[in-house]
């Protein structure tokens, strides 16, 4: 099955993959040839780290290919649940502190906490999908199991 990743998300990987295909790695080409014509190879320090970032780069290259191929867009904009499903916005209210917080369910290479993206495969995630308003979920932490209501469900 193929990993589940937001149109967004995959936007953003594609514009990574793009400037880094067609625009560092092109720079590089350069740097490594101008590097290579200071002469001794064994002792050129802007060769070896041009080669060392031109390394480090194709395998992020590879990396954000791998999640193209893998990757199937969802767009939460098209979903109609009354549940917590892949790419839902959902409020929760953390029961304990009586604090709200706001997340999107989107795909693991997406994942980011300080933009409100948590990956479906998270302990809350998991615990968010097929849940619907005014359901309780409990998510157990290190710290102790944390209980939440959920408040809203948007697909946007």
């Amino acid at each position: 099955m193929a990993n589940p990743i937001t149109k967004n998300g995959m936007d953003k990987i594609e514009e990574e993959l793009n400037q880094l295909i067609k625009v560092e790695r092109e720079e590089l080409k350069t740097v490594i040839a101008e590097a290579r014509e200071l002469g001794d190879l064994k002792e050129n320090a802007e060769y070896h780290a041009a080669k060392e970032k031109q390394s480090i780069m194709e395998g992020r290259i590879a990396q954000l290919q791998g999640i193209v191929a893998s990757s199937e867009v969802v767009d939460p904009s098209q979903v109609e649940s009354d549940k917590v499903v892949f790419g839902a916005t959902v409020t929760i209210l953390n029961v304990e502190t009586d604090e709200s917080t706001t997340y999107q369910i989107v795909g693991e290479p997406e994942s980011d906490i300080n933009q409100g993206k948590i990956s479906y495969n998270s302990p809350l995630g998991k615990a968010l999908i097929g849940k619907e308003e005014g359901d309780e979920v409990i998510v157990k932490a290190p710290k102790g199991d944390i209980e939440y209501e959920v408040e809203e469900i948007e697909y946007k």
